[in-house]
Order: C-alpha cells, then sequence, then structure tokens
C-alpha cells in the first residue's frame, strides 16, 4: 500500500531513513523536516513545502517536484536522477554534490543556490533564474541552458558571469 500523505503538516518531523518510496506528498507542509538518507523515489511532492528541510544523501530518483518550495534546502549529495523539479522555488538550496542527471529543473528559481560539484548532465534548465548561483565544478554535458539567466553566477570554471 502507497502512503498518501497528501496535505499533510510533517513540519519540523525527523523522518531520516523513511521509506517513503512512491508516497503521495502533494501540498504537504514539510517545513525544516529531517528527510536525511530518506527514500523518496518516484514520490509525489507536487506543491510541496520544503523550506529549510534536510534531504542529505535522500534517494528523490524520479519523484515530482513540480513547483516545490525548497528555499534554503540542503540537498547536499541528494540523488535527483530524472526527477521533476519544473517550477521548483530553490532560492539559496544547498545542491553540493547532488545528481541532477536527466533532470528536468526548467523555470525553476535556483537564486543564490549552491551547486558547487553538481552532475547536471543532460539537465533540462530552459528559463531557469540561475542569478548568484554557484556552478564550480559542475558538469553541465548535454544539458538545455536555452534562456537560462545566469547574472552573477560563478561559472564550472570559476569565472563570474557578467
Amino acid at each position: 500500500m502507497l502512503a498518501d500523505l497528501t496535505g499533510a503538516d510533517l513540519s519540523g518531523a525527523n523522518l531520516s531513513n523513511a521509506n517513503l518510496i512512491c508516497a503521495d506528498l502533494i501540498d504537504a507542509n514539510l517545513i525544516d523536516v529531517n528527510l536525511t538518507d530518506a527514500h523518496l523515489s518516484a514520490a509525489n511532492l507536487t506543491d510541496a513545502n520544503l523550506e529549510g528541510a534536510d534531504l542529505t544523501d535522500a534517494a528523490l530518483e524520479v519523484a515530482n517536484l513540480t513547483n516545490a518550495n525548497l528555499t534554503n534546502a540542503n540537498l547536499t549529495n541528494a540523488n535527483l536522477r530524472g526527477a521533476d523539479l519544473e517550477g521548483a522555488g530553490l532560492t539559496g538550496a544547498n545542491l553540493q554534490g547532488a545528481d541532477l542527471t536527466g533532470a528536468d529543473v526548467s523555470g525553476a528559481g535556483l537564486t543564490g543556490a549552491d551547486l558547487t560539484g553538481a552532475d547536471r548532465r543532460d539537465v533540462n534548465l530552459t528559463g531557469a533564474n540561475l542569478q548568484g548561483a554557484d556552478l564550480t565544478g559542475a558538469d553541465l554535458t548535454g544539458a538545455n541552458l536555452t534562456d537560462v539567466d545566469w547574472t552573477g553566477a560563478t561559472m564550472p570554471d570559476g569565472s563570474i558571469h557578467k
């Protein structure tokens, strides 16, 4: 049986190592939740509020995070391969070492996000806002970079985009 947590208020909960594979967390309140090492593969987090959540080492392969609020979330080393982050708010998020291979991040707000060393191969960044983001050492091989706003971003080679 799949967990249906649509609209649930789990703010501040400790869900580290939780098994939430294929769970419905649509419009859930997950502010400041500890999801370290959680298994959220194929979970539906559409419109969920994950502001300040700790998703360090979380498994989010092919998860649906469309329009999710991940402001100031910690996604260090998270596995987001094939995830849908279209329109997600990732302002100030920490994505150091995150695997975003094949993810859809189109239209997402990544202002001031830390993407140091992130694997962004084949990622769709169409229309994403990367103002002031740090992409030092990020792999953008095969990424769709159409209409990306790079103003003030630190590029993979360490240079600052003007």
